[in-house]
């Protein structure tokens, strides 16, 4: 029986924790299969190993293909002229995909398409997509300028807002999605705990549905699937890097909020989300030599200077990466095609420069 003068925890002096080790073993073994070449011939053999490479790491040799049916659950015309369609599509055997189409007024086949990936704290597609009417998706789309999808549709950008598997409407618990709190969050962890015991990483997963809805876009045939791109935030823009790493259907992308080094960002700030962690790939490449894979197609970085996500380092963390990026586009004389805009501020998206998705789309072509 405990008694008043008992004390609820032992006095410790201190705790002896592992971070300071595994910052050693980083060192000694990160960064195996980093580009350590000359030419861009050796960069472009470099790209088709690596890329194979991280497939697997990612687990999308274990995904499963099927007919890419499709349902539209409604329509929406916003006051804008945006034509808004909620589509679930399905991407493997018992998976669907749910997501929404902004589609601008008068928007035909020379229409560009861009995927805008939701990253978390926004409840999947619906701060993306821009539905202010809910007060939780509201608050959401204020502190981080969430509404990226809305943003390009309003410029003229057929935009595709999915729900990433642990979110919105794809959530493991439907009771979840009913509780304001919970349904702001995410499921990241459960699907981890499934998937990495088998070799599927949640990224992986995200990964694979992207490029399956580019299969639909391409089906629909309604839009300019030929030049592509994919914008993203935090999460979003991890999704991103990877599908534009491993899909070069994407033909320009944007990623905000997430590109630094793994070192820095994820070892040292190591309670990040479970999607962020892919079992032994930080043993073969960095963020940075994941970009190398996107040369030569235009790439906007984004980062803000006092995002904490960039580390303890602050961001020089993203330079470095960056710098490692611009290398290998220099190799294939396309040094212009890379965009690192620091924003001041946290973290968060900025959308003031949205012009440069212009420049960014003629480079593509």
């Amino acid at each position: 029986m405990m008694t008043d003068s008992q004390k609820i925890l032992p006095e410790m002096k201190g705790c002896y924790g592992t971070l300071p080790s595994m910052i050693k073993k980083f060192d000694r073994y990160a960064r195996r299969d980093c580009f350590a070449g000359e030419t861009r011939k050796e960069l472009e053999a470099w790209q088709k190993e690596t890329r194979e490479l991280l497939g697997r790491l990612l687990g999308l040799d274990k995904m499963e293909t099927c007919p890419l049916q499709s349902l539209t659950e409604d329509v929406t015309v916003l006051p804008d002229g945006i034509r808004r369609e909620h589509v679930r599509i399905q991407a493997e055997p018992d998976v669907w995909v749910t997501l929404y189409l902004l589609i601008p007024e008068g928007a035909d086949e020379s229409a560009p398409v861009i995927l805008c990936p939701h990253g978390h704290g926004g409840n999947g597609k619906y701060a993306v997509a821009g539905l202010r009417e809910y007060k939780a998706i509201a608050e959401s789309i204020r502190h981080y300028e969430y509404d990226y999808g809305l943003q390009a549709a309003r410029r003229g950008y057929v935009a595709v807002c999915p729900d990433s598997r642990g979110f919105g409407e794809r959530r493991e618990d439907p009771v979840d999605a009913k509780d304001p709190e919970t349904a702001m969050k995410n499921d990241c962890y459960r699907l981890a705990h499934m998937g990495e015991p088998l070799g599927i990483p949640a990224a992986g997963m995200f990964t694979w549905d992207l490029m399956r809805i580019l299969d639909y876009l391409e089906e629909r045939k309604q839009w300019n699937t030929n030049n592509a791109g994919c914008l993203g935030f935090s999460g979003g823009g991890m999704q991103t890097l990877f599908l534009s790493a491993l899909d070069e259907r994407i033909r320009f992308c944007v990623i905000s909020g997430y590109f630094y080094g793994y070192k820095d960002a994820l070892l040292t700030l190591n309670n990040n989300c479970s999607c962020n962690y892919v079992p032994h790939l930080w043993e073969h490449l960095d963020m940075g030599d994941i970009g190398c894979l996107i040369a030569p197609r235009p790439m906007w970085i984004q980062s803000c200077r006092d995002d904490r996500l960039n580390g303890p380092r602050g961001i020089v963390n993203a330079q470095e990466q960056v710098e490692i990026v611009r290398r290998a586009y220099g190799l294939m004389e396309a040094q212009e095609r890379v965009i690192h805009e620091i924003c001041e501020g946290p973290h968060r998206w900025h959308g003031e420069n949205l012009e440069i998705l212009e420049r960014l789309v003629q480079y593509g072509k």
